[in-house]
């Protein structure tokens, strides 16, 4: 290998991608929730940008003027007569000892800022309070007992490695929370910790495992209790894949027997700390809404409510326009009102592209909005981008985590986006309509001789649907349904 130096010219291509251009790109992809947080950011740290939101339940706004100590105070009178030269000296004298007395941004009343108040102290007011945590609930038990501080201590230790997002199982060996070179006393006081802590509420907390959880919960109130302690014991996995008869042989119960204490074992709860995770929801903001006007025809509409009308604040223009401004504040504001600029740009670019977008999907699925769910018509990507004339990854961007308001619902915008295949008539369909016509035949067959997947396969290609034994085995599983064993009744048998 020769090594040299020297210098040489080479002509490439190459895509560079501008820092704003990247940043629009995101402000395109974030959904509505997160648009606001950025847009709530940018109005802490930019004062260029300012909000105008019309909020119907404020009274209206009312302005109040307070004289300025260096300015005269006599009105002022048009006289029709005159040129008023004073009148319009002492203008002038008052906007410029107080530059923002004229300002677009009036000052506003003391009663607004009283009702601003109120308002905010009623929602501070109806904040849910922090729900009690499973750890809390459980101590809060446990110091009601009269235990000894050794007792307490590993009872503590054992309690705080539960985890609601669990069920509230114990997942480690009583060994490991133990030093390495423990005594046997030791050991013996955390399976007496653990003893305690399984008498307390909810029932079954702390289990190592399914089955002792279930038998944590049974007592003598439960009905059939010692039919559903034996179901626990010996034939949990039986009863998953519904093997009827090996647990008739196996027990001596009768078909009824094993229903009714099957029934009751389903009243137990598997995982007793689930009341103790948090479950709330986000709320869904649509970022656009679909509508039939007069003529039948669907419209589409961007969601504008939740941002609001940004703009740039007049105050400041006229504090860059008057000439009185340092470099470093002339810097400053120039650095802002190119961020508030983008960012209003970029926002409106965001809802031009995502309402584009939805218009091309709500013509080509028409006919889901129409008839529903079965009517959803294979759609790509592609197909959109060529229609709206972006790349594909714009539309990728366009309908990420972004919900369409319309009138079957609210429906995720990558919803549309499906794949499919074609009829022995040459139809396109989704998969979605495949899905939708498996469960229908599973929902209507004959229990006691429920269909195979090579039966199905062979129903839904009768309906001239193509497809193979492996799709509807993940289908299935995709639908939750069961196999065909665990779908079948044995009452007709067995009884």
């Amino acid at each position: 290998m020769r090594l040299s130096f020297g210098q040489h010219l080479q002509q490439k291509q190459s895509q560079i991608l501008a820092p704003r251009m990247i940043q629009s790109m995101e402000i395109l992809q974030l959904p509505v929730s997160a648009l606001l947080e950025r847009v709530e950011e940018e109005l802490r740290e930019n004062p260029v940008l300012e909000v105008s939101a019309n909020d119907p339940e404020m009274p209206e706004e009312t302005y109040e003027v307070e004289p300025n100590s260096t300015a005269e105070t006599r009105e002022l009178v048009v006289d029709e007569t005159g040129n008023n030269v004073d009148d319009f000296e002492r203008l002038v004298e008052l906007d410029r000892d107080v530059p923002d007395h004229f300002d677009d941004r009036p000052r506003v009343s003391s009663n607004r800022v009283q009702d601003s108040i109120d308002r905010q102290h009623d929602l501070m007011a109806n904040i849910e309070d922090r729900p009690e945590s499973l750890h809390d609930y459980l101590l809060h038990q446990l110091h009601e007992l009269e235990v000894s501080p050794e007792l307490m201590a590993m009872c503590e230790r054992i309690i705080s490695t539960l985890n609601p997002s669990n069920g509230g199982y114990l997942r480690v060996s009583l060994e490991d929370l133990l030093p390495a070179d423990h005594p046997p006393e030791m050991l013996d006081l955390a399976r007496r910790a653990l003893t305690l802590i399984h008498t307390l509420d909810p029932p079954g907390i702390a289990a190592r495992d399914l089955r002792e959880c279930l038998l944590l919960q049974i007592d003598s109130s439960l009905p059939m209790h010692e039919e559903v302690r034996c179901l626990v014991n010996h034939h949990l996995e039986d009863l998953r894949d519904n093997r009827i008869p090996q647990i008739q042989r196996s027990t001596g119960y009768s078909y009824d027997q094993i229903m009714s204490a099957w029934e009751q074992l389903r009243k137990l709860n598997p995982k007793p700390a689930a009341r103790f995770t948090s479950t709330r929801a986000p709320a869904i903001v649509p970022d656009v809404i679909v509508y039939k006007d007069a003529d039948g025809t669907y419209r589409v509409q961007a969601e504008e409510a939740p941002i609001g009308n940004l703009y740039i604040s007049n105050y400041y223009k006229k504090r860059h326009q008057n000439g009185q401004l340092t470099d470093v504040e002339r810097e400053f504001l120039k650095r802002k009102y190119a961020s508030a600029k983008w960012l209003i740009e970029a926002i409106e670019q965001r809802r031009n592209t995502v309402a584009r977008v939805a218009e091309e999907i709500v013509k080509h699925q028409t006919a889901f909005l129409e008839k529903g769910p079965e009517h959803l018509l294979p759609l790509k990507m592609q197909q959109i981008a060529d229609r709206v004339g972006v790349h594909v990854t714009t539309v990728s961007r366009a309908v990420d985590d972004k919900w369409m308001d319309t009138p079957r619902g609210l429906v995720p915008m990558r919803r549309f986006f499906v794949g499919g295949t074609q009829t022995e008539d040459g139809e396109d369909v989704a998969w979605d309509r495949v899905q939708i016509e498996l469960k229908r035949l599973v929902d209507n067959e004959d229990k006691s001789d429920p269909l195979s997947d090579e039966h199905l396969c062979q129903e839904l290609r009768a309906m001239g649907f193509d497809v193979a034994r492996r799709t509807i085995a993940k289908y299935r599983t995709k639908l939750s349904i069961p196999s065909s064993r665990q779908r079948r009744d044995w009452s007709k048998d067995l009884n």
